[in-house]
């Protein structure tokens, strides 16, 4: 299922075999001559990798340990010691979901440096308090100001990345950031079990240590956030951000992004054309895959230690430790699939390729009786629902034009992914412990539709792909051949 950008002169990539696409000499559009060599032209992208991916990936390194810490907190300690229910992980994501469409404007309007970095330490600030809670409806109070201050960061960080690269770039940084989030995942818990180990050190049990300590470095790397992220490629201020690409540079990185989509110039604020983004029916497509991936990230990311020690009879050391080497074995996964995605132009086939996989390892780890084999199916699902994450992120990224479309479509994305986070977070219910056999049955319907909408959506866009090349339509408005990925 390949694109049909080939035709339009707009289909630009980083692999070799497309250099003379990418980074060329001289501008395929208007005979522009570029002044930057197609080396120097790498180095520019590249710099923009080291200093952008990196930091958005750092501070969802520390967002996603600090949203799904619950578990480990859990079974050290908090749920007896405050008598705690579903309803902690419930209340984050009712504020997650509804406060995601202004964050999102307001990451826009006040710009990324100091809108991302503020909430950062602002939640940091909260994990702290959550760490001296001394009731469960305290807890539950400040659950629902994480949700308030994270529901515009992870759409933030998603509409940045893609102001900055072009469609066929996107699949490999989009991967490399939610890397990071799987890195936390894995270290998590063991970061958590020696966080454990200070357990009556200042008379606080060792849950309390988890929250206080990861607090203290959220606000850490919320200062990093403010020196190192950088701002949108149209800001004024784009060529200030400190070490960063000087003036010259932005306006190739400009002239590189308006080649591809011609979406680069942000039109003044407009609540009636924010919200008719809403009417394109693709968009809740892109949303409804999303939700049912976190449907199941969520899933294991709150309960992947429960099951390991309740399940499969792990103690709790071992349940801590074991479910770092299924979220080492899904980065390698997320990055392979990314690369073939991005140099062979395929988006639905990898989103289909890795809900196969959940479906495979689902079953595996919820209804065989060996332990070794049912360990084996938690890196199967991991690797798949994980993988997806970024898969889908690019898929919508790469299918949609203009600034505030892209945002509003960040926030539906990620407003659904929290939707997702609710059923994951109820799926796996403590009476229906050891087996959980209805999550997994959740968890295997939430794969099995990822795969039949990114089937509908691809029948869509390959249709209309030809509609355009025929002269029968115009693609998201653009009367430059801009066609859909598939």
């Amino acid at each position: 299922m390949a694109t049909h950008l080939e035709k339009s002169g707009y289909g630009y990539a980083t692999e070799q075999h497309e250099a003379k696409n990418v980074y060329s000499d001289v501008d395929s559009q208007d005979g522009y001559v570029e002044e930057f060599t197609p080396a120097e032209q790498k180095k520019i992208i590249h710099r923009i990798d080291r200093r952008l991916v990196t930091t958005v990936g750092l501070m969802y390194c520390i967002s996603l340990m600090d949203r799904t810490n619950l578990a480990a907190a859990a079974i050290a300690g908090m749920t007896k010691e405050l008598k705690l229910n579903s309803i902690i992980t419930l209340v984050f994501f009712i504020s997650y979901i509804l406060f995601q469409p202004p964050s999102t404007v307001l990451c826009k309007k006040i710009g990324p440096r100091i809108y991302l970095s503020a909430i950062t330490l602002l939640w940091g600030l909260c994990m702290i308090g959550m760490g001296f809670s001394g009731s469960w409806s305290t807890l539950a109070g400040l659950r629902v100001l994480l949700g308030v201050l994270e529901a515009g960061f992870f759409p933030g960080c998603v509409y940045l990345l893609s102001t900055w690269y072009v469609r066929y770039d996107m699949g490999k940084r989009y991967s490399c950031f939610y890397l990071l989030g799987c890195f936390a995942s894995a270290c998590a818990g063991i970061l958590a079990y020696g966080l454990m180990q200070m357990n009556g050190l200042a008379k606080l049990t060792g849950w309390r240590w988890i929250f206080i300590m990861e607090g203290i470095l959220t606000c850490g790397v919320a200062a990093l956030g403010y020196v190192f992220l950088i701002t949108f490629p149209d800001s004024p201020n784009a060529a200030k951000s400190w070490r960063f690409l000087n003036a010259r540079e932005i306006a190739f990185i400009i002239r590189r992004v308006n080649a591809d989509r011609g979406d680069v110039a942000t039109e003044p604020f407009s609540l009636k054309k924010f919200l008719a983004a809403g009417a394109d029916l693709k968009v809740w497509g892109f949303a409804m895959i999303f939700c049912c991936l976190t449907t199941v990230t969520y899933a294991l990311a709150y309960f992947l230690p429960i099951i390991l020690r309740e399940g499969m009879g792990f103690s709790i050391g071992a349940s801590q430790c074991l479910v770092a080497p299924p979220y080492a074995f899904a980065g390698i996964v997320m990055y392979l699939t990314a690369w073939v995605g991005d140099k062979y132009h395929l988006r639905g086939p990898i989103l289909i390729f890795n809900a196969v996989l959940a479906l495979i390892g689902l079953p595996l780890m919820g209804f065989h009786k060996n332990v070794a084999v049912r360990y084996f199916g938690v890196f199967l699902t991991t690797a798949g629902a994980n993988a997806n994450i970024p898969a889908c992120m690019t898929y919508q990224a790469n299918n949609i034009r203009g600034q505030w479309k892209r945002a509003f479509c960040s926030a539906t994305l990620v407003g659904f992914g929290g939707i997702g986070g609710i059923i994951g977070s109820l799926v796996f219910r403590s009476q229906d412990a050891p087996k959980y056999h209805p999550g997994l049955y959740a968890c295997i319907t939430a794969s099995l539709l990822i795969i039949v909408i990114v089937i509908l959506l691809d029948i869509k866009f390959y249709f209309d792909n030809k509609k355009a090349d025929r002269g029968e339509a115009v693609i998201e408005g653009s009367e430059s051949g801009f066609r859909y990925t598939y």
